[in-house]
């Protein structure tokens, strides 16, 4: 098991109200808890632009022809909404 590290966070009205709302409600056990969502959400965003959409750029710069038109793309996403709508 990894050691723990206790840190001092401070954080502003706005930030620290949603925070303790969701351990007040009982969704998490503890601020501390929400905040270590938080950062797990964080770092999974970070790994996903660096992994994914990083790449996903550079090979679209270094070969424009790739490129696929915003209307496809729209019209992808519709498609795959309208199937998992059409699921349950």
């Amino acid at each position: 098991m990894r050691t723990p590290q206790q840190f001092n966070v401070t954080l502003r009205n706005d930030m620290a109200v949603p925070v303790r709302a969701k351990a007040v409600s009982g969704e998490y056990a503890s601020e501390s808890e929400v905040i270590r969502d938080g950062l797990r959400a964080f770092q999974a965003l970070e790994t996903w632009l660096r992994d994914e959409v990083v790449p996903g750029h550079d090979a679209y710069q270094a070969d424009p022809s790739r490129r696929i038109p915003l209307e496809e793309v729209r019209a992808g996403l519709a498609e795959r909404h309208e199937r998992t709508a059409n699921c349950g």
